[in-house]
């Protein structure tokens, strides 16, 4: 479901991920129905009413599965809002209220725990918890609480065209040279060696940190972004983008296959969702492979991306919520797997439900599982919506502008210090 917003860089989902800053109450006022969790008064009887919050995902019949769980629940009236735009800013507004959402999706940051804006959740997911990849529970944890269930699980890797590889010569990368090195020779006067994103690469941001050995933030809350190495991958990002063998100027940005099913390039920076499109197009003609390495002392990287399901802390009826939340992504595989396998290609979070995936089992889907059960990275729910930004005017200036990397990292380091030092002393 494009809008999957990769690492903390700067990419589609990125605009909507960090919810912990809070916009102005008149945005959501303007932007959210008035659903305040007293019983119907159309037909619903004693039952409370819910307001389930999503954003516009882009496959076709994504709301219409949306309503279909709603409707199907028989404990409470579930309303689904489905919201265009800038979900995240209308989000933001509508946490501050309990009028806002009784149930939405998200991804975690820690701003959202300190600022009571969600409920923690350990005890309708205590009974499966082994059933969860490490990783969907590390990206939803504060302090040893879970506060989210994952509701998909979304790789983003790099898919290319076989022939076009097969017939320059060429092999899948490996490193990062070798990646530059193939988007040039597969550059021609009509197709460009790589497509990631019409702002040049700022989704590769992460997984360049990771593919050095580096990493958004470590294990005792510090930059891990700072190093020799990342300055390096930096300047790789870079290199890639000066190299003239990046597409610019898609008609359509990296969460939309357009550009490699259009022949507009050989390879694209995409999520698995876009697996099902690329396939009716381009039939057997596709590859995938993990970001590069840096070198031979680095390792690939795919970020694990995806969407989660909260609870309001301001909820009029949180206990209502909760209940919900268990019946649709704990108790209710058939819909769990319907909202994964049918409308694009995602993982289940589940691993059980993953593991009997049909339609993830072969070819290039299985390929990518394999990929993000190998090299896949989670969010730090320690990142918060003020580091994201420095990070990303960081890779702006390097990647675009060709600034050096080591002024740049000192400067976003700078900012992340300080909000680690506000969250944590």
């Amino acid at each position: 479901m494009p809008a999957h917003l990769p690492s903390p860089g700067m990419s589609r989902r990125d605009l909507l991920k960090r919810t912990g800053g809070l916009a102005a109450l008149a945005a959501f006022a303007a932007a959210c129905g008035g659903n305040t969790g007293r019983p119907s008064d159309s037909g619903g009887g004693n039952k409370v009413n819910l307001s389930q919050w999503y954003h516009q995902y882009g496959e076709t019949g994504t709301k219409e599965a949306a309503l279909k769980y709603a409707k199907a629940y028989t404990d409470a009236n579930v309303s689904v809002q489905w919201t265009p735009g800038d979900y995240g800013s209308k989000l933001s507004s509508g946490l501050l209220s309990n009028k806002g959402p009784d149930v939405f999706e998200s991804q975690l940051n820690i701003g959202m725990v300190k600022s009571n804006q969600v409920v923690a959740l350990d005890d309708i997911i205590a009974d499966v918890k082994d059933d969860f990849q490490p990783g969907d529970l590390a990206t939803n944890t504060v302090d040893g609480k879970v506060y989210g269930i994952r509701m998909i699980v979304d790789p983003q890797v790099i898919y290319y065209r076989k022939s076009l590889l097969d017939k320059a010569g060429i092999k899948p990368p490996e490193t990062m040279d070798d990646l530059i090195a193939a988007a040039k020779e597969l550059t021609t006067n009509k197709v460009k060696g790589i497509f990631v994103g019409n702002d040049g690469g700022l989704a590769l941001g992460g997984p360049a940190v990771w593919s050095s050995g580096g990493s958004y933030l470590t294990d005792d809350h510090k930059p891990g972004f700072t190093g020799e190495r990342a300055a390096q991958a930096f300047s790789k990002l870079h290199e890639l983008y000066a190299s003239k063998s990046v597409l610019l100027g898609s008609p359509t940005d990296w969460t939309d296959p357009g550009a490699i099913n259009q022949n507009l390039c050989a390879m694209q920076w995409i999520g698995m969702w876009a697996v099902p499109g690329m396939q009716k197009v381009l039939g057997d003609d596709l590859g995938v492979i993990p970001f590069p390495k840096l070198d031979a002392q680095g390792k690939p990287a795919v970020y694990s991306g995806g969407w989660t399901q909260f609870v309001s802390a301001k909820s009029p009826n949180v206990d209502a919520a909760k209940k919900f939340v268990k019946w649709l992504w704990i108790d209710k595989q058939d819909f769990q797997e319907d909202w994964s396998l049918n409308y694009g290609f995602h993982i289940p979070p589940r691993k059980s439900l993953a593991a009997k995936a049909a339609k993830l089992q072969n070819g290039v889907a299985a390929d990518t599982v394999k990929l993000n059960a190998d090299y896949g990275h989670t969010d730090n729910p320690a990142w918060t919506p003020k580091m994201g930004t420095a990070f990303g005017d960081m890779l702006t200036n390097i990647i675009r502008k060709g600034a050096d990397p080591a002024g740049e990292i000192s400067k976003a380091e700078k900012t992340v210090n300080a909000e680690l030092s506000r969250l944590f002393g």
